[in-house]
């Protein structure tokens, strides 16, 4: 039994607790589920681990609730690899999480989904092992292919409700992060329902998930809630630029490292600069080799270095946002070159030009969106969740502060001029 801040007591079977206790899994306590999130909300210090858990945890809910509600819809052992996919979802997960997800930082890139695929299909890592160990060679191929999002394994069909329990508009993955999110951040935006979503799933005639009509009320707070997730939260504009400047940091160290002027650990060398990384080197990374190594970094003798890695582990001089709510990535093309001159004038260099570019969209109906008993998309049933469908684009530039007042005028003169004398503090 496993006391989780969240969901209270969550059942983990002794079989079930022989993949958690595997060296790869157990790393997941040292990945942080919010990157950069905590320079903005402190407690937002959640990890990969506890995430997973909860993920399996609603996975586990929701099959009981199928199996009760329309029995013989799943049968145990397919219910029992739903819960152990929710389970490792994240298992291929990059230190900081999605920030690092980049091949600005990996020199051997791949998506954290194929870094959990070969981790998992390894048969070196104790997480290979034991789930083989655990569910057998056949069971670990159909939990594979459900994974893979297959029709069938060995003439068996797999639901397409199977995949959707773990990936789809309205999974379990989600489900958990908001909520865990929201608690961690502290953020105070509503909130939904678990409970009563997973109430009002079914599953239909062709396969896949559809929700009762009585339970549209709670998926409109579920989207809602992950709409302000997003924009208070996520695209938080301190969390967009500790974010470049972490990406930036490590950049600059790859260079230096390859240009002989910069002594890496090797764990930040295999992530920087090894060009064939293995599963056993990517799976030794975690937070703390970057977090050890920031407060070196930021009394480094070259300056860009040292400059994003003082800013981090200080929260100081940070870069200001030009306060211009409708800029787009399109004005910031014309806007940027006539900021150049005074940002160099000033004594800094283009790079003190950070930009950021923020896409919301609260929901996306397509062939697999969230549907209703009648076959309708809650798009088609909802005037809420119609207005969530509209994307908007927001473009941030941070520029140093010293030089943001004349920064504003001068980019408020090339959007609108009419505003170019508006006060700016």
């Amino acid at each position: 039994m496993i006391r989780d801040e969240i969901h209270r007591d969550i059942f983990v079977p002794a079989h079930i607790a022989r993949l958690i206790d595997t060296r790869e899994f157990q790393r997941l306590r040292n990945v942080q589920q919010l990157a950069t999130c905590h320079y903005v909300f402190p407690a937002a210090t959640h990890n990969r681990f506890s995430h997973s858990l909860g993920a399996y945890h609603l996975a586990r809910v929701l099959c009981e609730h199928l199996s009760e509600v329309q029995p013989g819809i799943i049968t145990d052992e397919d219910a029992e690899l739903v819960s152990i996919a929710a389970l490792l979802h994240d298992i291929g997960h990059p230190p900081f999480s999605h920030l690092l997800e980049t091949d600005k930082v990996f020199a051997t890139f791949h998506s954290h989904e194929h870094w959990g695929k070969l981790i998992l299909e390894s048969r070196e890592t104790e997480i290979g092992i034991a789930i083989r160990e655990v569910l057998g060679e056949e069971r670990t191929a159909r939990l594979f292919a459900l994974y893979s999002g297959e029709s069938e394994h060995d003439g068996e069909p797999i639901a397409p409700f199977l995949k959707e329990i773990v990936s789809s508009q309205l999974d379990v993955d989600r489900m958990d992060y908001m909520i865990r999110d929201q608690a961690n951040s502290g953020a105070q935006i509503g909130g939904f329902d678990s409970a009563r979503v997973i109430r009002a799933l079914r599953v239909g005639d062709n396969g896949h998930l559809y929700a009762k009509q009585w339970g549209l009320p709670a998926i409109e707070a579920y989207l809602v809630t992950r709409y302000h997730l997003y924009n208070q939260v996520y695209f938080h504009k301190v969390n967009q630029l500790t974010q470049e400047y972490l990406v930036r940091v490590l950049s600059r160290a790859r260079e230096l490292a390859q240009d002989g002027k910069l002594s890496l650990s090797e764990s930040l060398q295999n992530m920087l600069c090894n060009e064939k990384l293995s599963v056993k080197e990517y799976v030794r990374l975690t937070d703390a080799d970057i977090n050890g190594v920031l407060m070196d970094w930021a009394d480094n003798e070259d300056a860009v270095l040292s400059g994003y890695a003082r800013r981090l582990v200080s929260r100081r001089d940070y870069h200001k946002s030009i306060r211009i709510g409708e800029l787009t990535a399109e004005m910031s093309s014309v806007v940027i070159p006539k900021l150049l001159p005074i940002v160099e004038e000033a004594g800094f260099s283009d790079a003190d030009i950070i930009t950021a570019s923020i896409r919301k969209k609260g929901y996306m109906p397509y062939s697999q969106g969230i549907v209703l008993e009648d076959g309708r998309d809650v798009v088609e049933s909802s005037p809420l969740i119609q207005s969530l469908t509209l994307s908007s684009e927001q473009a941030l530039i941070f520029i140093p502060e010293e030089v943001r007042d004349k920064c504003e005028r001068v980019a408020r003169e090339v959007i609108k001029p009419s505003q170019s004398r508006l006060p700016t503090s």
